[in-house]
């Protein structure tokens, strides 16, 4: 439908007025037109507009920016904004939304390639460039966020390329997952996206890239005296990388069908994390390079390990997955839950366990790194028992926390160890009510760092590469044998020979006297 571009010339808050710890970039002051292709769909309505709304609530958008949603659906500018409203009102207050909802526009089109729609959306655009140029706005940047299909990529990077690129700003694009589901299909979107755009401004997005307690790691692992000395084989026991949900398939079975837990999770947001955990330093951690140096040395541990093997590969699916209605294949393997063990074959990593472990329909919501370390050299002899291992983990949600799960003596008169945990939860210590720190999510964290030109928290070609080469030979085997995956129940744990397959293939000792939680010491209920 056709839409008239009248932004307002001035809000009715005061966010753009505010200074941020971006005011002094450039970028800041030039005009900014964001494009969100598929504005029809859940996840821009639940993610991609929220994120927008954040980060301009929070002024962190330029003062003259206009967000165009794009898709097949016909509808006009307040219909978009209707849609749009239920989603956005519980995040901040009515005049804060209203106010972005009027630099909110929508332009429909017969298909994601539609040439003539997408010179439509460049004429409405320019148009704002030129009013922006009247208040001495010389620049004007595109960004283009594709809420979209990977099979309509190449059409729609062809169709912008020819149509609507910035004349003379940047134009930068957001693309969402799946990048594939095996090697040969990854270079395919790869070529595909190459055509139109070059390296430098795409910006391929994993979310759990922006997670608070993944973007902490550079500072924990290298910003800290004492985790240099301890982060290697000689001191570490096993890495265990773990993503927990209490949910199924909930009517996307037709979809998860087609790619299974390790396609889903672990070859892409489980594998990027442990690539952070376990790189070497850059020699820069910020600054124009950062981004390049970072990604670098996370393609440097993707290189060291080798392609998985069978044996070492533990799969499940929960009871009842098959009867989602939206599933064709009754008899499906597609796993719901699978571990799998890696080996980085490096100077610091060389035979300790690395463990991925996701699963759906089981008891908890759950994302975490835990590393254990080994035990303390004599502690048994010395203390007459065993002493538990000290471990570190790193919890992504639901509660952003770091604990250590340290040895101490006994309270009171008892002189024998157990163990405490020494912890940092974030909502409590930084995020409280009482904070003026906000913790935004992980969407915006990354459209912000797209916009500033930052890297690092992206996926690069070669990683992806590279990714797909350590996966797709084990993913092929289980789709052409029929590997058939252990049933487990609903809400479960996972099934139950999983428990014993991962303490052989880690060598994980697990302590079953107790843990420490919100103040109180009560039984484990387990990894």
């Amino acid at each position: 439908m056709d839409s008239q571009l009248n932004l307002p010339r001035s809000s009715s808050t005061d966010q753009i007025s505010k200074v941020t710890h971006v005011s002094h970039e450039e970028w800041t002051r030039e005009g900014l037109a964001i494009i969100v292709v598929g504005a029809s769909g859940d996840l821009a309505k639940k993610k991609t507009f929220p994120s927008l709304l954040s980060l301009f609530a929070d002024a962190l958008l330029p003062r003259e920016v206009v967000i165009y949603g794009y898709a097949r659906s016909k509808m006009t500018d307040e219909k978009l904004r209707e849609k749009l409203r239920p989603f956005l009102l519980p995040m901040q207050e009515e005049t804060v939304v209203e106010d972005f909802l009027s630099r909110c526009f929508y332009q429909s089109g017969s298909g994601y390639g539609d040439l003539d729609s997408w010179k439509e959306v460049n004429t409405k655009l320019t148009k704002c460039e030129k009013d922006a140029a009247k208040d001495g706005i010389k620049k004007y940047n595109r960004l283009f966020y594709f809420a979209i299909p990977p099979n309509v990529f190449a059409e729609t990077g062809d169709a912008i390329k020819k149509a609507c690129m910035a004349p003379n700003g940047f134009s930068r694009m957001i693309v969402e997952k799946p990048f594939g589901r095996d090697l040969e299909s990854c270079k395919d979107i790869l070529h595909k996206l190459g055509q139109h755009f070059d390296e430098t401004n795409l910006f391929r997005i994993d979310h759990y890239l922006g997670k608070e307690m993944v973007q902490n790691l550079m500072v924990m692992r290298f910003g800290n005296l004492w985790m240099e000395a301890i982060w290697n084989r000689n001191n570490v026991q096993c890495v265990m990388l773990t993503f927990k949900e209490p949910f199924g398939t909930e009517g996307r079975g037709g979809y998860f069908d087609q790619y299974g837990i390790i396609r889903d999770i672990i070859q892409n947001h489980l594998l990027q994390v442990m690539t952070l955990l376990c790189m070497e330093c850059p020699n820069k951690l910020d600054g124009p390079e950062a981004g390049e140096k970072t990604r670098d040395e996370k393609v440097r541990v993707l290189e060291s390990i080798p392609p998985v093997t069978i044996d070492e590969v533990f799969l499940g699916q929960y009871e009842g997955y098959s009867e989602d209605d939206t599933i064709t294949n009754k008899d499906s393997n597609c796993p719901t839950f699978a571990i799998v063990r890696c080996f980085i074959n490096n100077p610091r990593w060389a035979g300790v366990p690395i463990i991925f472990k996701a699963g759906k329909a089981l008891n908890e919501r759950k994302a975490e790194m835990r590393i254990q370390f080994k035990e303390a050299p004599a502690a048994e002899a010395l203390f007459g028992e065993k002493v538990p291992r000290n471990e570190i983990v790193i919890k992504l949600q639901p509660e952003e926390t770091i604990y250590m799960k340290s040895n101490i003596k006994t309270p009171g008169f008892g002189s024998a160890p157990i163990q405490s945990e020494l912890e940092v939860k974030y909502d409590t210590r930084y995020f409280g009510d009482s904070s003026t720190t906000s913790n935004p999510d992980a969407y915006s964290r990354l459209i912000l760092d797209v916009l500033r030109g930052r890297s690092a928290s992206f996926v690069r070609s070669d990683e992806l590469i590279r990714s797909w080469e350590i996966f797709t030979p084990v993913l092929q085997q289980i789709e052409k044998e029929n590997i058939r995956p252990h049933i487990y129940k609903f809400g479960s744990r996972g099934p139950e020979e999983a428990d014993a397959w991962m303490t052989e293939k880690s060598g994980y000792v697990r302590n079953d006297d107790y843990v420490y939680h919100d103040g109180k010491v009560s039984k484990k209920s387990g990894l």
